[in-house]
């Protein structure tokens, strides 16, 4: 078995740093570098590139709704399938821009928080998604989560998808991530992750909260860059599949 490592990254803005990113570029396989709209700017963009290069590290765009304030993690319910294309097309452009300018291409795009939550539950809007990514270029991976209506939209748009589950968050029984104001809703003890993980992808299914057993393939994990206990989480885990007799490397690279 084999597995993919990722983690979201480059979500600073400006002189303002948000986790460590260059921790995690030394346990990850993959990252997914904010474009500008909920985090990140174009020198942190660059920036981040370049020192996922220098680690072997495959890079994607994380686009997100345009939402520094609220760290992309607001809805947004008004913003049409046609804009939601624009948004993702626009800042997938400007990651494959960036990732020109380093001579490191780009293999994936993440939707990032609330659009990334909306996309999953809308089959309108995750469609929406694959097509900007599909302008942007067609070889790109389409990173979903499975079971939902991103890996439903990557199979019709014969986009590569990229299944991802999360080492530090719960499931509702949709397949959707359990709301972040829930009690359950984060997973903090890095042991307790690395035992869900392993079963997951050894398992193919993910348990949700309820019990329900969810049917499911995986090729990629991902830790939460932002997250305090972020580097400690990643470095359990990598050690801890590797010890399975799972491998560790990217998807696409």
């Amino acid at each position: 078995m084999r597995i993919d490592l990722n983690a979201d990254l480059g979500e600073g803005f400006g002189p303002w740093s948000m986790g460590d990113d260059n921790a995690l570029l030394s346990i990850v396989t993959t990252a997914n570098i904010a474009c500008g709209f909920h985090a990140g700017d174009p020198a942190i963009m660059r920036s981040t590139v370049r020192a996922a290069k220098a680690q072997g590290v495959a890079v994607g765009a994380h686009p997100g709704y345009a939402d520094l304030a609220g760290f992309g993690r607001r809805a947004m319910p008004g913003l049409t399938e046609a804009e939601t294309e624009t948004l993702v097309a626009y800042q997938t452009g400007a990651m494959a821009a960036i990732c020109a300018l380093e001579g490191h291409p780009m293999t994936h795009v993440k939707v990032h928080g609330a659009l990334a939550n909306a996309c999953a539950d809308d089959d309108g809007l995750a469609l929406a998604v694959g097509r900007a990514i599909k302008a942007v270029d067609p070889l790109l991976g389409y990173m979903v989560m499975p079971g939902t209506a991103t890996e439903r939209a990557a199979d019709r748009l014969g986009l590569r998808p990229i299944r991802e589950i999360y080492a530090d968050r719960t499931y509702a029984d949709n397949f959707n991530l359990t709301p972040r104001r829930q009690p359950d809703a984060m997973v903090h003890d890095p042991a307790e992750a690395l035992e869900r993980v392993i079963a997951m992808v050894a398992d193919r299914r993910i348990v949700s909260t309820s019990g329900k057993v969810l049917k499911a393939d995986v090729d990629s994990v991902c830790v939460h860059g932002d997250n305090p206990q972020a580097v400690a989480m990643a470095r359990h885990l990598r050690q801890g599949l590797v010890a399975a007799g799972i491998a560790v490397r990217a998807v696409l690279a």
